[in-house]
């Protein structure tokens, strides 16, 4: 088992439970931990190689994105990664339910006041749609 660390939370960093992590090793075989602990001194995951199949359990507390945006560049690189992240569950069960989910970027939003365009809020927009024909 990788000892690898998520969210730290109060005093304690909480690592992948043993069994979640052996299902998903036994599926992908994992050969990289970018995410260790404890990490080893001087060790940056972020600017590592990754391996050919790699388990990242990112810490949560200090975001998710920059991890993200790692784990994208090296599976173009023909590495598999899986990644774990937080997502709310109203998320989870639409993403479920939709028949379709698609992307509409950092929506710049109209005031209510007077129409004005807002600066867009940082993050994403995801639209579901269901049901219907």
């Amino acid at each position: 088992m990788t000892s690898d660390r998520a969210a730290r939370n109060g005093r304690h960093y909480w690592l992948t439970p043993p069994d979640l992590y052996a299902q998903l090793d036994a599926e992908f075989g994992f050969d990289f931990d970018p995410c260790p602990w404890p990490r080893p001194e001087g060790f940056d995951g972020l600017i590592a190689d990754w391996g050919r199949s790699s388990f990242c359990n990112p810490p949560f507390y200090s975001g998710v994105s920059a991890w993200a945006r790692k784990a994208i560049a090296e599976s173009q690189a023909g590495k598999r990664v899986v990644l774990v992240a937080p997502v709310d569950k109203c998320v989870m069960r639409l993403w479920q339910a939709a028949k379709e989910v698609r992307d509409l970027g950092d929506v710049r939003w109209c005031a209510t006041e007077d129409g004005s365009v807002g600066p867009g809020t940082g993050r994403y927009i995801a639209c579901f749609v269901l049901g219907g024909r």
